[in-house]
């Protein structure tokens, strides 16, 4: 006999499955552990199952919840932190004088509080599983359980890795290598689909020969996907030249990361050969628009990565928490660009956003996401949208952008659990982490 204490009936809901082939009625989803079991129109499983928990959603929108497919927890305590030095004028010194130096300050306690906000305000905005590219430089050995522990107390699906540099000298590259072993063994060993581990690389530009080499032994252990930033500014790519005679991606492929799946963040200044190396191999680029017009560092030619056939996925790359938010930006400045609306429609915001991002959540997790049906994993959020105007399959889109996407997230479920209802964050105490974060912020910005 089935365990009904393991099952939960979401009722009266307007369902929208997304996938390749989405649906849009009126009716119930029925969740058996972390998993989701059956859904149907109307009250058919009501029917079926009269004695199991139940929600009533009250006709809200039930959907899959959202991928960040590249974000950096680590930078929240960078939020109204006035610089010490100069203004910085270009990307490099972005880095230089807020990030490197931000990360190095970083206490254990600092990694943890750090990641909760940023979790919470995600959860609050529907998203369910972040892939997150953690550096703290001068805190690294146990920082990525650290982080682990924050997603699992908020209840977020998550795939995490350290950025391996050698900015900062050859010990703390060293240490970086093992701590993407430490965290990946452990994921190994726990075998939690809430916890994945990737290897993690910052930039062509601060890895040297040898570090390289010995980090993408270590991923090759594992068979880890690796994670990595990619010509995000020129600055890499006539760091790559001078040094190497190669481009970023040439260069990566020389070393044989390519070899294993390899998600490029940015990818702003491919060339066309690197495009064709991108789709000889396992690359996942992902794109980050408002961290990229922010940083004033370019406009990947995100278009004509879809038109080639890239799995191009979205992410945030920390400058917000909301992909909402991110992917209704998207569009914008390729279709400025090209002086065209016509250059980013609709199904390839779709593509991006609902498809490929979860293609690359195979990379890491053992069932779909991203999708309602049979055998997926139970990651749902329920909007409070009552639409004005017909919503169907065809029209879900224009629904998203200007309307559903405004929307309160009222109830979120990952892994078939609840972790917010009526928009409040169950099992964390948010006033009380909003105080401890402001408290450890400010020692931070004392020393920093």
């Amino acid at each position: 006999m089935e365990n009904e204490s393991q099952k939960l009936l979401l009722t009266n809901a307007l369902v929208v499955t997304l996938g390749e082939e989405n649906r849009v009625f009126a009716g119930e989803v029925l969740l058996d552990g972390d998993k989701i079991a059956k859904l149907a129109p109307g009250e058919l499983l009501s029917q079926e199952n009269p004695q199991t928990p139940r929600i009533n959603l009250k006709g809200m929108v039930l959907m899959p919840g959202f991928l960040n497919a590249h974000q950096h927890l680590y930078s929240t305590f960078a939020r109204g932190m006035g610089l010490k030095d100069a203004p910085p004028a270009n990307f490099v010194e972005i880095l230089e004088r807020l990030w490197w130096r931000l990360d190095k300050a970083l206490s254990f306690e600092d990694i943890y509080y750090s990641a909760l906000t940023p979790l919470l305000e995600g959860l609050k905005r529907g998203v369910t599983t972040i892939i997150d590219h953690h550096a703290s430089q001068g805190a690294i050995a146990g920082s990525l359980e650290t982080v682990s522990r924050a997603c699992l107390e908020v209840g977020v699906r998550h795939a995490l890795c350290f950025e391996v540099s050698d900015r900062f000298g050859a010990t703390a590259a060293r240490e970086g290598i093992e701590e993407n072993r430490r965290f990946l063994s452990a994921c190994r060993e726990v075998k939690n689909d809430m916890q994945k581990g990737a290897f993690g690389l910052h930039a062509s530009f601060t890895l040297g020969p040898e570090t390289l080499k010995r980090s993408l032994e270590t991923a090759r252990e594992f068979n880890s996907p690796l994670h990595c930033h990619v010509a995000e500014d020129f600055s890499d790519v006539k760091d790559c030249l001078d040094k190497y005679g190669l481009r970023v991606l040439e260069r990566f492929r020389q070393a044989g990361a390519l070899e294993l799946p390899f998600i490029a963040a940015h990818c702003i200044h491919l060339d066309e050969r690197e495009m064709e190396i991108a789709l000889e191999h396992p690359v996942y680029p992902v794109h980050n628009p408002q961290s990229n017009m922010s940083n004033a560092v370019g406009t990947a030619r995100i278009p004509e990565f879809l038109h080639r056939g890239l799995n191009v996925g979205l992410g945030t790359d920390g400058f917000t928490n909301d992909v909402f938010k991110e992917l209704s930006v998207m569009p914008l400045p390729h279709r400025m660009l090209a002086g065209s609306p016509q250059v980013f429609p609709f199904e390839r915001i779709y593509r991006v956003v609902f498809l490929n991002n979860f293609k690359l959540a195979r990379l890491f997790f053992e069932s779909p996401l991203g999708v309602i049906k049979e055998g997926a994993y139970a990651d749902l959020i329920a909007l409070e949208y009552h639409p004005p105007t017909p919503i169907s399959a065809d029209n879900f889109m224009g629904h998203l952008l200007f309307g559903l996407g405004q929307s309160r997230v009222d109830t979120v479920l990952v892994d078939g659990r609840l972790r917010l209802q009526g928009g409040v964050a169950l099992g964390v105490d948010e006033e009380k982490i909003a105080y401890q974060s402001r408290v450890l912020a400010g020692k931070l910005w004392e020393r920093y």
